[in-house]
């Protein structure tokens, strides 16, 4: 061990960066390395399916920081790739050959894209969205595509179809579902999506899986599960995310979709904690572990993550909250519904002017407003309450929301 006290942060993305200036404000006055596989500066994901993809912002508008701010905290920043992690002797082997031994650690390895298991995936012209690398070819490959298929209805695809469009490309959007973004919002919900898309001329092509991608070298078209043929130059996959754990897994930590973690983001070895997409973090609202895969939720775990590193016993209890905009489309939701909870809906789901509430026994579990603003602190306290609602009070918009707390 070293004389002073050493924090590793493996993952440099928004909650390893959150949780080392987090450290650093919370007192922690020892070694800080913030070690991450990529080049340059930590940045945020959100923007790179939106403003950044369609070329209206420039990609360091994302960054987490500003230029100066590792080196003026005394945050280390190594762009490496964290190959080894010895709990035992605290340590952790990097690629490029260097070492680091540690006291504290937080774990902020994220997540990695599904890859598509289907011939000719390996085409390309196929893209997978995670990375600002990956935003800048997908926007060169939109601006000279002649149809861009989007595979899987998720935030992800959903966004990049918006986008797409927004840039004027063609667009064909599959999902095996019957309407975008189902496993989130369910079908009524998701309907209200899929119409969006469909108006803004987007070519839907729901309920039916992908059997493979055909071309020589170059993608060239997608077949259908049913036998159709959808023509296409760019493909975009987006089926989801899986945790990226093997290196808390090769160290003995314990992992279950995600690393596993109490109240304090604490694993099962002391002084080793997780944050981010990487974490399956017991909540105490919920009373069960959620691994939640948005920005809000890596911010925030990233600070408590930090804080608690550097001494503290924060218990990380906040909703989980995100955010998306799809041409003149915006919502936030705030909460955790699950597939099987009832839907309520306050306004109009045609003009897209509404609150949806997903309930179960009664009590609100999760809410969303869609293009109707500054409500959800309100919507945040209805979830957070727990308290046994009358839907027909929740679809009621002569009750002010308020007053559903």
């Amino acid at each position: 061990m070293t004389s002073s006290p050493t924090l590793a942060v493996i993952g440099a993305g928004l909650a390893g960066a959150k949780a080392a200036e987090a450290a650093r404000e919370a007192g922690f006055d020892g070694r800080i390395v913030l070690v991450g596989d990529e080049p340059g500066a930590p940045y945020e994901r959100p923007p790179l399916s939106k403003a950044v993809l369609r070329g209206e912002k420039d990609p360091d508008t994302a960054h987490v920081h500003p230029v100066g701010f590792y080196a003026a905290h005394d945050i280390e920043l190594i762009n490496d790739h964290a190959e080894h992690l010895d709990l035992g002797v605290r340590r952790v082997e990097l690629a490029g050959g260097a070492g680091i031994d540690f006291d504290t650690a937080v774990l902020a390895t994220g997540a990695a894209p599904r890859r598509l298991p289907l011939p000719g995936a390996d085409l390309d012209g196929v893209h997978y969205l995670r990375t600002i690398a990956d935003a800048a070819r997908l926007r060169d490959a939109i601006r000279g595509a002649s149809r861009v298929a989007v595979i899987g209805g998720g935030w992800i695809g959903s966004e990049v179809a918006a986008s797409a469009r927004q840039m004027g490309a063609r667009v064909v959007l599959v999902d095996p579902a019957p309407v975008p973004l189902q496993r989130v919002l369910g079908d009524r919900i998701g309907g209200v999506f899929r119409d969006l898309h469909a108006e803004h001329g987007v070519d839907l092509r729901l309920g039916v899986g992908v059997a493979q991608l055909r071309g020589t070298e170059t993608v060239e078209a997608v077949v259908l599960a049913d036998g159709r043929v959808e023509v296409a130059d760019v493909v975009v996959v987006g089926v989801g995310v899986t945790p990226r754990t093997e290196l808390a897994e090769a160290a003995g930590l314990r992992v279950d979709n995600g690393i596993l973690a109490d109240e304090h983001l604490e694993t099962s070895v002391a002084g080793v904690y997780a944050a981010g997409d990487a974490a399956n973090a017991w909540h105490p609202h919920y009373g069960r572990n959620l691994r939640v895969e948005h920005w809000a939720n890596a911010l925030n775990q990233g600070i408590t993550a930090g804080r608690n590193a550097a001494g503290n016993r924060d218990i990380y209890a906040r909703l989980p909250y995100f955010f998306s905009d799809q041409y003149d489309l915006g919502m936030e939701y705030v909460g955790y519904g699950d597939a099987g909870d009832h839907v309520t809906v306050r306004g109009d789901l045609a003009t897209r002017e509404f609150v949806a509430f997903w309930h179960r026994d009664g009590v609100v579990t999760a809410a969303m407003n869609v293009n109707t603003w500054d409500v959800v602190d309100d919507l945040r306290a209805i979830v957070a309450a727990r308290a046994p609602t009358d839907p027909t009070r929740l679809a009621d918009r002569d009750v002010p929301l308020g007053e559903l707390r």
